[in-house]
Protein backbone atom coordinates (compact mmCIF):
# COMPACT_ATOMS: atom_id res chain seq x y z
CA UNK A 1 0.00 0.00 0.00
CA UNK A 2 0.71 3.27 -0.55
CA UNK A 3 0.24 6.56 2.23
CA UNK A 4 0.31 9.87 1.28
CA UNK A 5 0.41 12.79 3.40
CA UNK A 6 -0.90 15.89 0.83
CA UNK A 7 -1.88 18.04 4.68
CA UNK A 8 0.03 20.64 6.03
CA UNK A 9 1.09 19.01 9.11
CA UNK A 10 2.50 15.48 10.28
CA UNK A 11 0.94 12.72 10.64
CA UNK A 12 2.43 11.22 13.78
CA UNK A 13 0.96 7.59 14.18
CA UNK A 14 -2.55 5.85 13.19
CA UNK A 15 -3.72 2.35 12.85
CA UNK A 16 -4.37 0.62 9.28
CA UNK A 17 -7.34 -2.00 9.74
CA UNK A 18 -7.52 -4.79 7.13
CA UNK A 19 -11.15 -6.91 6.49
CA UNK A 20 -10.30 -10.40 5.30
CA UNK A 21 -12.90 -12.36 3.95
CA UNK A 22 -13.85 -15.94 4.07
CA UNK A 23 -15.58 -17.11 1.25
CA UNK A 24 -16.83 -20.38 0.25
CA UNK A 25 -16.64 -21.83 -3.54
CA UNK A 26 -20.22 -20.17 -4.56
CA UNK A 27 -19.37 -17.15 -3.77
CA UNK A 28 -20.82 -16.45 -0.08
CA UNK A 29 -18.71 -14.30 2.51
CA UNK A 30 -19.31 -16.33 5.22
CA UNK A 31 -17.22 -14.41 7.98
CA UNK A 32 -14.39 -11.40 8.17
CA UNK A 33 -11.61 -11.27 10.23
CA UNK A 34 -10.12 -7.87 11.26
CA UNK A 35 -6.43 -7.19 11.55
CA UNK A 36 -4.95 -3.89 12.64
CA UNK A 37 -1.10 -3.12 12.31
CA UNK A 38 0.25 0.86 13.39
CA UNK A 39 0.63 3.26 10.31
CA UNK A 40 4.52 3.78 8.98
CA UNK A 41 4.31 6.81 10.40
CA UNK A 42 5.88 10.03 10.80
CA UNK A 43 4.70 11.00 7.75
CA UNK A 44 5.66 14.62 6.87
CA UNK A 45 3.52 17.10 4.93
CA UNK A 46 3.60 15.79 1.01
CA UNK A 47 5.41 12.13 2.21
CA UNK A 48 4.90 8.79 0.89
CA UNK A 49 5.52 5.68 1.93
CA UNK A 50 5.08 2.30 0.87
CA UNK A 51 4.68 -0.91 2.96
CA UNK A 52 3.51 -4.72 2.30
CA UNK A 53 2.01 -6.79 5.02
CA UNK A 54 1.09 -10.21 5.13
CA UNK A 55 -2.31 -11.11 6.48
CA UNK A 56 -3.01 -14.30 8.30
CA UNK A 57 -5.76 -16.21 8.95
CA UNK A 58 -5.95 -19.36 11.03
CA UNK A 59 -6.76 -22.64 9.20
CA UNK A 60 -9.81 -23.43 10.95
CA UNK A 61 -11.52 -20.35 10.28
CA UNK A 62 -11.18 -21.70 6.36
CA UNK A 63 -12.50 -24.88 5.92
CA UNK A 64 -11.78 -26.67 2.77
CA UNK A 65 -13.24 -25.57 -0.52
CA UNK A 66 -12.80 -21.90 0.95
CA UNK A 67 -10.69 -18.91 0.25
CA UNK A 68 -9.67 -15.70 1.90
CA UNK A 69 -9.95 -12.42 0.41
CA UNK A 70 -8.67 -8.65 1.69
CA UNK A 71 -11.22 -6.84 0.37
CA UNK A 72 -11.60 -4.11 3.10
CA UNK A 73 -8.80 -1.44 4.45
CA UNK A 74 -9.50 1.51 6.42
CA UNK A 75 -6.89 4.02 7.89
CA UNK A 76 -7.05 6.41 11.16
CA UNK A 77 -4.52 9.41 10.74
CA UNK A 78 -3.45 10.77 14.01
Amino acid sequence: MTFRNPGGSPVRSGAVTFGTHVIDALGIDWSTVESTVELPAPLAPGEKKERTWTVCVEAWRVPLGMRVETRDVSVRWE
